[in-house]
């Protein structure tokens, strides 16, 4: 909510203090003010707390006061706004017994925190037990770590070192990938695909992209045949290793690919 902490009327020193025992009471171990503290309330109530937030030790904050100094609510808006704030744990209103010089006399305590609290931790609070909680240190930001790039996307990006004129997105690599990989799942190597891509270009050049595609597609090396094979084991019964047999599966898969897209050109 954009609005949450905004106040049409902001505090003031001229604003009137309660009675002495009466008045704001500013919760301890709040977290810091920030401009979203008050964003999980509704309209009003969110202009209202960001008000009272503001209001010092002491400030009179009741219903009629308020809305005296807050034009855009009466004193029905402000007594309702109050009761939401005590129902969503930033307001504690308590009628207590006080001692005095001419003796004891009942007086009705407002705690205000903007920090939302439970009840549990208002009742500790009336009994004097609240612990001071330690705040974690905010950790640093962290500088996301560069996406590791196959050979096939870093042979694309290079293409406009080689010639301008093929400066690819990373979005336009990205969608290339899949055709470069196939090329280097054939035994080619990155060298060898960008100078077969780059041989005898046309004048001008209006889709890189575009061209790099029909390239890719039209100028695909043929499946080699010891590839349709998976190699003989040295010895009868001897498991291939699971390196090899991965590459071997990834050549079998680009050749699949390639059939597939020959059969239906």
């Amino acid at each position: 909510m954009a609005v949450a902490n905004s106040t049409d009327a902001l505090p003031t020193p001229a604003h009137p203090m309660a009675n002495p025992g009466y008045g704001k009471r500013v919760a301890p171990d709040q977290a810091p003010r920030t401009a979203n503290d008050f964003a999980h309330l509704p309209r009003r109530e969110a202009s209202i707390a960001a008000f009272i937030d503001q209001l010092p030790e002491g400030a009179a904050m009741d219903a009629k006061t308020l809305a005296k100094v807050l034009p855009d609510y009466g004193q029905q808006a402000c007594r309702s706004a109050l009761r939401y704030l005590r129902e969503a744990g930033h307001l504690l209103v308590r009628p207590v017994v006080e001692a005095t010089e001419a003796g004891k006399r009942w007086v009705t305590r407002t705690f205000f925190s903007r920090t939302a609290r439970p009840t549990s931790w208002w009742e500790r609070l009336l009994r004097g037990d609240v612990p001071s909680v330690e705040r974690p240190e905010p950790e640093p930001d962290r500088v996301p770590e560069e996406p590791r790039r196959s050979r096939a996307y870093r042979a694309l990006a290079s293409l406009g070192r080689i010639d301008p004129r093929l400066t690819l997105s990373a979005a336009e690599c990205a969608e290339l990938e899949p055709l470069a990989a196939r090329w280097l799942a054939l035994d080619t190597t990155p060298e060898q695909m960008t100078a077969a891509l780059t041989a005898g270009l046309p004048h001008p050049i209006n889709r890189p992209a575009g061209l790099m595609r029909e390239r890719l597609e039209r100028k695909m090396p043929p499946v080699p045949a010891r590839f349709t094979h998976p190699p003989t084991p040295v010895r009868p019964g001897e498991a291939l290793p699971p390196d090899e047999v991965a590459r071997h599966a990834d050549r079998l898969r680009a050749a699949a690919g390639i059939a597939r897209k020959r059969g239906a050109s």
